[in-house]
């Protein structure tokens, strides 16, 4: 089987985890760019890596790379490409497309030049004079940053990103994205043998994306994909990632997740979350206003969470309230590790402590830190 070239997006900050990822399942040679983690494989690694991969947006069949000084130049090396490998007789395909610091600056006709010359190419390959476009859908990206074309097929589905998991049917409001989740917990030093609790969960998407990671269960497992669709990428290449992934799971370890939130609507959608997702007997769910919490007993316990911030939810004085609280429950307790995301840059002094790492994350648009305070690692 010839090589392809793929690529796993992320979101700003996130790279370096899910390069980590991707070594983890046996990639060598990862190359990171611009938010871009690139790898060699084969047509196989496609369902292998959307049904895996914890913290990526998305994986890109990346078709090539070149530079574009000119659209004369970004049609004539898009057209050499070979689409007709992937692309089908009746294929729908559209393009999407952004430019960054480059000559070719215009998005919609550097987007129209490759919708052209891909019509072009395939319109030769099958000796047809115009494609129907009545078939499964293809979303091509053409992205140039720096005039350095890329061009790429997303594997994953346009609508729906990796952070699609299925399993959140109903959600609160500004839920965290399951990647994002995902990737708070990989960040922290929680593991299925410690207590993890989250006391303002919502929708339950940290307390389940723990859950799912003690369990080993892969996030794509209940999902679909675009290229699940496509006849290069056959049937039996994603029951067999399938059935791989399925093995895997840890049934038999005891976790350890509590998650508690204020609304009894928001917890009753969080049960409903966990037994889709399939961690219920991982999760004790409770009402519980963050002015009553306390801290679950024990020692070595993990907290992360995402409390309301801006004017997303809630009014700045209750948000400081709730940060002094925090500090008040957990920061003097030095067995207990402290992970809290939140927008608001005075969180450390309300908090009443200075971080022992901050690190810059993106939730969606909006730019956060990732507060960490390490505590004693029991021996």
């Amino acid at each position: 089987m010839s090589k392809i070239k793929l690529a796993a997006i992320s979101a700003f900050g996130l790279e370096a985890i899910v390069k980590r990822e991707l070594q983890g399942l046996g990639y060598e040679n990862v190359n990171t760019d611009n938010g871009w983690m690139y790898f060699d494989g084969e047509i196989e690694d496609i369902p292998r890596t959307n049904i895996n991969l914890r913290c990526a947006d998305r994986v890109m069949l990346v078709m090539g790379q070149f530079e574009a000084l000119s659209f004369e130049e970004l049609f004539d090396k898009t057209y050499e490409l070979p689409w007709e490998k992937w692309i089908t007789k009746d294929g729908k395909f559209t393009v999407k497309g952004k430019s960054v610091k480059s000559k070719l600056y215009s998005t919609p006709d550097c987007q129209a030049i490759v919708k052209k010359a891909v019509s072009k190419k395939l319109c030769e390959e099958y000796d047809v004079q115009w494609m129907p476009e009545t078939g499964e859908e293809y979303t091509i990206l053409i992205s140039i940053h720096k005039d350095i074309a890329t061009v790429s097929i997303d594997t994953t589905g346009a609508r729906e990103g990796l952070f699609k998991r299925g399993y959140r049917a109903r959600s609160t409001e500004a839920p965290l994205k399951e990647t994002m989740a995902a990737a708070l917990v990989m960040l922290s030093y929680w593991n299925k043998d410690r207590i993890l609790y989250d006391p303002m969960c919502g929708s339950g998407t940290i307390p389940i994306e723990a859950a799912l990671i003690g369990r080993n269960i892969a996030p794509g497992l209940n999902r679909s994909f675009a290229s699940q669709k496509w006849p290069i990428v056959k049937e039996e290449y994603w029951k067999k990632v399938k059935i791989e992934a399925r093995k895997k799971i840890d049934l038999d370890s005891e976790i350890k997740i509590y998650a508690s939130d204020v609304s009894e609507k928001a917890i009753k959608i969080a049960k409903e979350n966990a037994i889709e997702a399939g961690v219920d007997d991982c999760i004790e769910f409770f009402v519980k206003d963050i002015n009553q919490i306390e801290k679950p007993i024990c020692e070595y316990g993990i907290l992360i969470t995402n409390p309301p911030y801006g004017d997303r939810i809630g009014d700045v004085l209750n948000i400081e309230n709730i940060h002094r609280k925090l500090g008040q429950v957990f920061g003097k307790d030095n067995t207990w590790s402290k992970y809290i995301i939140t927008a608001v840059e005075s969180f450390e002094n309300e908090y009443g402590k200075k971080a022992d790492k901050k690190r810059k994350l993106f939730n969606g648009d909006l730019k956060v830190n990732y507060y960490q305070y390490f505590g004693k690692r029991p021996d």
